[in-house]
């Protein structure tokens, strides 16, 4: 609930669980109160001259920057590919804004942007445009980092949302490596949790069926600070296909 004694936030409204969803509900739903976002989707499907698109925006913030199987930049891109393709969008494009503290390693930077690069070239999108901010040092966190994504949707079964009664979801690998990988990155005894090698990226695949139509999706365990799953490609396919 929020923090109604001192009507401050909590680090917790960030964490995307209940609170969270209580601060969206309280303060931004009825500020933006629109069909699109009443859906509360991962991505708002919207219709621009008689095509359907979705739009999605993430921002991330993660201590430590870097961690066994990925960085900041990684997270940054697999998670806003998952967000439209998991919409049932076609990922096309993607913009990026900085945050950057003031002494940052330029070094690191051209580091995030280079795996930033490689995880838009293995998604099959192109980052178009972006934005750069310098803020004093102390006043964040060496950087944060915003994307935005939008995509074609496609054209999917009837019946599609959703999950609901009488659905399957199937899992074919780990799911947690990257949570995991985070924090032990975070431990003070991660030396002695290292010796156990770097914890593997993994793809996995996962299949949604619904009214005798199936999504197969395709993942890799370390793309987002919230949720261990990134979708890279997704397809309506029959169920028995």
């Amino acid at each position: 609930m929020m923090d109604l004694t001192h009507d401050r936030i909590l680090l917790a409204h960030g964490g995307g669980g209940s609170l969270s969803g209580r601060l969206i509900r309280e303060v931004f739903l009825p500020a933006f109160q629109n069909a699109a976002l009443s859906r509360l989707d991962d991505a708002a499907v919207v219709e621009l001259t008689g095509r359907r698109i979705a739009l999605t925006t993430d921002a991330f913030v993660v201590s430590p920057l870097f961690f066994p199987g990925g960085d900041i930049g990684t997270l940054a891109v697999a998670g806003t590919v998952n967000d439209l393709a998991v919409t049932g969008a076609v990922p096309a494009f993607l913009t990026c804004s900085f945050v950057l503290e003031e002494g940052f390693p330029l070094a690191d930077l051209r580091r995030i942007a280079a795996s930033m690069a490689a995880t838009a070239a293995e998604a099959r999108v192109e980052l178009v445009a972006g934005d750069t901010k310098v803020v004093e040092r102390g006043k964040a966190d060496g950087v944060y980092i915003t994307t935005s994504g939008v995509g074609a949707m496609r054209d999917l079964p009837g019946g599609w949302g959703a999950p609901g009664p009488g659905d399957a979801l199937l899992v074919n690998g780990p799911v947690g490596n990257h949570g995991f990988a985070v924090l032990a990155a975070r431990s003070p005894t991660r030396s002695a949790i290292s010796s156990v090698g770097e914890i593997p990226t993994r793809c996995t695949s996962a299949s949604f069926t619904r009214n005798g139509a199936g999504f197969t999706a395709v993942m890799a365990t370390r793309a987002s600070s919230t949720r261990p799953e990134r979708i890279f490609s997704a397809t309506a396919t029959p169920a028995n296909g």
